[in-house]
């Protein structure tokens, strides 16, 4: 009972884990990445479809990202969408692909960054630390119905805070990164 309520909780923490990761990844930093313009939902005959089942997105060069879509005619939409998505960026169309060139960020804009890759690990510690706070209360709940010893309640308590400690540390690690990537691409 009790592995199964560690397993789960792991479980739990290691997606948080992926999904900060995923949202610094849409974090524009001063290198082009496809992943920038992972969130654009595009006008697809009707509904809104991401950009990256529409289009493929490749970064040539450094400070530049190439949208190719499938389909041709659609090439406006596309352009529509990377501009109400607000990313910053000015899309180039020439009728087959839109290039978007990324400008040099301001030191302003890159201490506005940081501060957002912040709040996103911040936000993830805060999830992860739900996860081990739900976890104790089942726990409790175990003790309460006499289904686990004292001894096992506070021995497994100790391992969901060790389990809590590694992935704080890990989303600490992550984030230390990002701030780097941003403050000196």
């Amino acid at each position: 009972m009790i592995n199964e309520l560690h397993i789960e909780a792991k479980k739990k923490m290691d997606q948080t884990i992926e999904h900060v990761q995923q949202e610094l990844a849409t974090l524009r930093t001063g290198r082009a990445n496809p992943r920038m313009v992972d969130h654009v939902k595009v006008e697809y005959y009707g509904s809104l479809q991401p950009l990256k089942t529409l289009a493929n997105v490749s970064a040539p060069e450094p400070r530049l990202l190439v949208v190719e879509p499938y389909d041709k005619t659609q090439i406006g939409a596309v352009e529509k969408a990377i501009l109400l998505a607000n990313l910053g960026l000015s899309p180039n169309n020439d009728g087959n692909v839109i290039r978007l060139p990324l400008p040099e960020l301001t030191e302003e804009r890159r201490s506005e960054l940081v501060k957002v890759a912040h709040q996103l690990v911040e936000e993830g510690k805060v999830t992860v630390r739900n996860i081990r706070r739900d976890a104790n209360n089942e726990l409790k709940q175990l003790a309460k119905e006499h289904d686990i010893s004292e001894d096992n309640l506070h021995r497994a308590m100790d391992n969901f805070q060790e389990l809590t400690d590694g992935h704080i540390g890990l989303l600490e690690k992550i984030q230390s990164v990002k701030e780097q990537e941003i403050l000196n691409d």
